[in-house]
């Protein structure tokens, strides 16, 4: 396989990471018991913060 122009050939960390995630989602959603899963169940599965939760975290550097 040739690597395409202007790549580098190595690993995409981005899509990497993706890829976990879909198989994260897959796993969740096969082993559920519902038909769907909910959209907090989604949240929950790839780790994502509420916008409240995000507002009221302090910053990186400590200061709220």
């Amino acid at each position: 396989m040739v690597p395409r122009r202007g790549s580098s050939g190595g690993p995409d960390p981005v899509a990497l990471v993706e890829i976990d995630l879909y198989g994260d989602l897959m796993i969740a959603a096969s082993s559920a018991a519902e038909e769907r899963l909910s959209t907090d169940r989604i949240d929950e599965v790839l780790r994502v913060v509420p916008q409240r939760a995000r507002e009221s975290a302090p910053d990186a550097d400590g200061a709220e």
